[in-house]
């Protein structure tokens, strides 16, 4: 996602963040000479270090992995971050309305319950639209979803 917002911006300034030593290395080599690429190392499911304000804040697949009450204390970190007009964008894993849908998104990416990853904790995207607007953000939607794939969505007033 990192390297789409660079093509959309290229003379942006950016952080990227993860806890992963696999994934921090890939960010190195993949950005790491980029001029205005920040990396650090940190864990989501503490509290968000003090990293400036930003016109944008972009995850991809990482909040499913925090608990329920983790995930919204975080929205609110996020948003507490962004300039006003700010936009915050979550490509995100989110539950399915019942098991059956469940599993057959599982089969189609070639998954079994047995086979998924145990560390995800899934919630339904109407929950977490709604905590955006609870939290503040306006112009919240679920802009894009196939299946348990969504990319949620919200700006902060002006």
């Amino acid at each position: 996602m990192l390297s789409l917002v660079k093509l959309a911006r290229a003379a942006s300034k950016c952080v990227a963040l993860d806890f992963s030593p696999t994934m921090l290395q890939v960010l190195r080599d993949t950005f790491g000479e980029e001029p205005g690429m920040t990396i650090e190392e940190h864990d989501l499911s503490r509290k968000l270090p003090a990293l400036g304000s930003f016109d944008a804040v972009v995850s991809s697949f990482a909040i499913h992995h925090l608990t329920h009450e983790r995930k919204r204390a975080l929205y609110a970190e996020i948003f507490d971050l962004l300039n006003p007009c700010g936009v915050f964008l979550n490509l995100e894993h989110v539950a399915s309305p019942n098991e059956s849908l469940h599993e057959r998104f599982l089969h189609a990416i070639g998954y079994t319950t047995e086979t998924e990853d145990p560390s995800n904790k899934l919630l339904d995207f109407e929950v977490q639209l709604a905590w955006l607007r609870e939290i503040g953000f306006v112009d919240v939607d679920c802009h894009w979803k196939w299946r348990e794939l969504a990319l949620l969505a919200g700006a902060k007033p002006s």
